[in-house]
């Protein structure tokens, strides 16, 4: 049985975490067959990624029991981290936008995931934490890299450090969601949201995505050069050229 569902409809490469016996959490197939979803999420006919979760929560963070109870534990959660990271990151570097919708916990690694999407709508009961330090492990999938950039140094500290649990409203405050949504409307907002950004320039949309999260990596002088290039591509194309004469029609 599957542990991640793929379809494509409409523009929308949807990208399921199937596991809800037990919570969606992330044990070394999974994050092979991640890793093979995103991969097929870079086709052309896909426009917009939309993350979600089966069953009643999101994502549990690793899968606790198939790492203690493999042969060799360490060189498993190694494995696991690095798939579960290398899937993560090509995500967040593809042209293309990538909405979640969260619900119920998103907890350790489930937080890469978040940190990794570009919209984030969550139902309004979610719960958010770090959870690493409650089993004596620490953070993994690139989370200790994102979380400081997205809500700060101190409150990443906060949550590694002391095991805070976010409700969505804080989680909205801190900048770590983007929406609040009632639970039983989720998955409609979720896809809404997607959809409209598929109907979009998504192009447009994908690369301004891509040179957001770039900056990050490079100092202002090429941060410029890569926005000036790119317009200056962005321009030429059919899409633009469309919006750019409908604009000046008004």
């Amino acid at each position: 049985m599957s542990g991640v569902g793929f379809e494509v409809s409409g523009g929308v490469g949807r990208i399921t975490l199937d596991r809800p016996e037990v919570s969606n959490a992330i044990d070394l197939p999974t994050a092979h067959e991640f890793a093979d979803a995103v991969a097929a999420v870079a086709a052309d006919e896909v426009r917009v990624v939309l993350l979600s979760g089966a069953g009643a929560r999101f994502c549990a963070g690793g899968d606790v029991r198939s790492f203690v109870t493999a042969a060799e534990p360490s060189r498993y959660l190694h494995e696991l981290a690095s798939v579960l990271e290398g899937a993560l990151r090509r995500l967040s570097e593809l042209p293309k936008a990538v909405v979640a919708g969260v619900h119920g916990a998103v907890a350790g690694a489930g937080l890469a995931f978040v940190l990794n999407a570009d919209v984030v709508v969550a139902a309004r009961s979610t719960k958010f934490r770090m959870a690493y330090s409650g089993i004596g492990l620490t953070p993994d999938c690139g989370v200790s890299y994102l979380l400081p950039r997205t809500v700060g140094t101190q409150r990443a500290l906060e949550l590694a450090l002391t095991g805070r649990t976010l409700t969505t409203e804080q989680a909205q405050d801190w900048g770590l969601i983007t929406e609040v949504a009632e639970d039983d409307v989720l998955a409609r907002r979720a896809d809404e949201l997607a959809t409209a950004l598929a109907d979009g320039p998504a192009a447009a949309l994908g690369q301004a995505k891509r040179l957001i999260r770039s900056s990050f990596d490079g100092s202002r002088q090429r941060s410029a050069a890569d926005e000036a290039g790119t317009i200056a591509a962005a321009v030429t194309t059919s899409e633009a050229q469309r919006l750019i004469q409908h604009f000046i029609g008004k």
